[in-house]
């Protein structure tokens, strides 16, 4: 009993480095990107690294080369609606700088939004997009005009539309942005009127660019950050930064989507018509001395006659991960909010937490509760386990004897011990079910903490005023820890000396690793320690209480 207890802690323990790796994996430094002589590149190829235009497929036309991305100076077009301060881009009509002001950025600046794209800096990350086509079509490099500088959406209004218009050689290009009062979700439109005398023939992408974020050092929250491709086939495939190379990943689909993730946050290009098959590509490039990835969703090909016009339409998201939105919009995208390989824990867990949230008003409350809910669901499992130890605990004096009397006989020892057990009806095995029902529940709902947006700057009582970040006082670290030493207290002490040093270090050891963990996620663990020391110290005081003075040791 007491070798498979140690076993437990142990196991515990190597969960908890496991996701003390989780946080840091994919934070590591990154590789340097290796570098291609420009002479071995196909012509093609050194276009789209030359200006990060993406290569028109064999069925289309020819890749059409672009100058470099350089200095912008470019005028900016503002769009403000009550979700979003975007910044356009006159040069491509772009997406260069969205700030979300319903989510500031810390609780400390209310006022101060979180910024979910910025052009500016080292760090780029953009959206960006227009046409391909072997006659006159704007890419993302074009210069566009608008009427207007600034777009402000009227309260009495439910959508802002904000245009852009380039024309060249008989084609004229109307590009449009249509936000939607309270969403995320953002049409975008391209209108091709051909007055040539030449059919024009082309297709629209869409570009998401994001500098690769180089190793600055372990963190202490790992989520994925990187891009995500969706397929029937495949509906999640992350595909890392450091795995992107020379080749470019490509994929033709229809029923798919493209995105970009980071903590809590993504930007995704979803096509219009979901029947409609895309080409979405991904590669990795250099900008001067950084490495970029660049993830293109290319539409289908569409031919329009002279004196005709055409519509490409496509549908950008760039906000949090709220999961009711996300499974409206498109099929998997949903499945951004990554909560792992236990995601069928994790999702009960998460409905669960937000139906109490409903009652309650509270996302602490409502940990709090659904951690009662659980400890009930799993009373029975739990009580089973903790009879076997409280009657462990009983007849431990009596094994002690035992293992003083055969401390040279290994064999005569366990069959004593054995013997013992079978006349108490004991299951040694019995102890490790509390242990062994927390663990998956633990970290599933470790991932419900660390993904759920909703609870991103959630407030408890008193001074937990982000559920999602560590306690400021470690104040609740300091609770489980003492919960954690009560609770070996109420189990059987260990008879191997070795092992009784490990298990006394325990708490201290968890109570500093917990220091660092989100304090809703200790909040759980507090609450559930102390539900099971109640219920472990009920069932040991009644058998302790009722048990015969223990017969002396065979």
């Amino acid at each position: 009993m007491d070798t498979i207890r140690f076993i437990l802690f142990v196991s515990l323990a190597m969960v908890g480095m496991l996701l003390w790796q989780n946080w840091q994996r994919d934070y590591g430094p990154a590789p340097a990107p290796t570098a291609t002589p420009e002479s071995a590149k196909p012509a093609a190829e050194i276009a789209v690294a030359a200006g990060e235009v993406p290569a028109v497929p064999d069925h289309a036309a020819r890749a059409i080369e672009s100058a470099p991305d350089g200095p912008n100076t470019a005028e900016s077009v503002i769009a403000v609606t009550d979700v979003f301060r975007v910044e356009f881009d006159a040069r491509g009509a772009g997406v260069r700088r969205v700030e979300l002001p319903r989510f500031p950025v810390s609780l400390d600046t209310p006022d101060v939004p979180f910024v979910l794209l910025d052009g500016a800096g080292p760090d780029q990350y953009v959206v960006q997009g227009g046409l391909l086509s072997r006659q006159a079509a704007p890419t993302h490099e074009a210069s566009f005009r608008s009427p207007q500088r600034e777009y402000v959406m009227d309260p009495a209004r439910q959508s802002l539309v904000v245009p852009f218009v380039w024309q060249e050689s008989g084609i004229e290009v109307t590009k449009r942005f249509t936000f939607e009062r309270g969403s995320y979700l953002v049409s975008v439109s391209y209108e091709v009127r051909n007055t040539s005398a030449e059919a024009w023939r082309g297709q629209a992408y869409s570009q998401i660019k994001r500098a690769i974020p180089a190793g600055g050092g372990p963190k202490l929250i790992y989520t994925y950050t990187g891009p995500v491709l969706s397929s029937p086939e495949n509906r999640y495939e992350k595909i890392k930064f450091d795995d992107l190379g020379d080749q470019a990943e490509e994929r033709s689909t229809a029923q798919g989507w493209a995105a970009m993730l980071q903590h809590y946050f993504l930007a995704a290009v979803i096509p219009a018509d979901p029947g409609a098959t895309y080409t979405y590509r991904l590669r990795r490039a250099t900008a001067g001395t950084s490495a970029i990835a660049l993830l293109d969703a290319i539409s289908p090909a569409t031919e329009v006659a002279p004196g005709g016009t055409a519509i490409f339409e496509t549908r950008l998201y760039m906000g949090p991960k709220l999961q009711h939105l996300l499974e409206q919009i498109a099929e998997g995208l949903d499945l951004t909010v990554d909560y792992g390989a236990l995601w069928f824990i994790a999702k009960p867990l998460y409905w669960c937490l937000e139906w109490l949230h409903g009652l309650f008003g509270n996302w602490g409350w409502a940990i709090v509760f659904v951690t009662v809910l659980l400890k009930l669901a799993f009373f029975k499992l739990a009580a089973a386990g903790y009879r076997s130890m409280a009657n462990m605990r009983r007849v431990q004096p009596r094994i002690v004897a035992l293992r003083d009397r055969y401390k040279d006989d290994r064999a005569r020892l366990n069959q004593a011990m054995m013997q013992i057990y079978k006349e108490e009806k004991i299951n040694p095995f019995g102890g490790c079910l509390p242990i062994l029902i927390q663990i998956p529940v633990f970290i599933a709902l470790y991932w419900v903490l660390l993904e759920s947006v909703e609870l991103r700057q959630a407030p408890w009582v008193l001074w937990i005023h982000d559920l999602s970040t560590p306690d400021p006082y470690y104040v609740l670290p300091l609770v489980m820890g003492v919960t954690m030493f009560v609770q070996q207290k109420l189990n059987p002490a260990a008879m191997d000396p070795v092992q009784e040093k490990v298990l006394q270090i325990m708490p201290f050891a968890f109570t500093i690793f917990f220091a660092f963990f989100p304090s809703g996620l200790v909040l759980y663990w507090v609450v559930n320690n102390v539900l099971s020391i109640a219920q472990q110290w009920v069932i040991t005081r009644h058998i302790v209480q009722s048990g015969a003075t223990p017969p002396a040791a065979h």
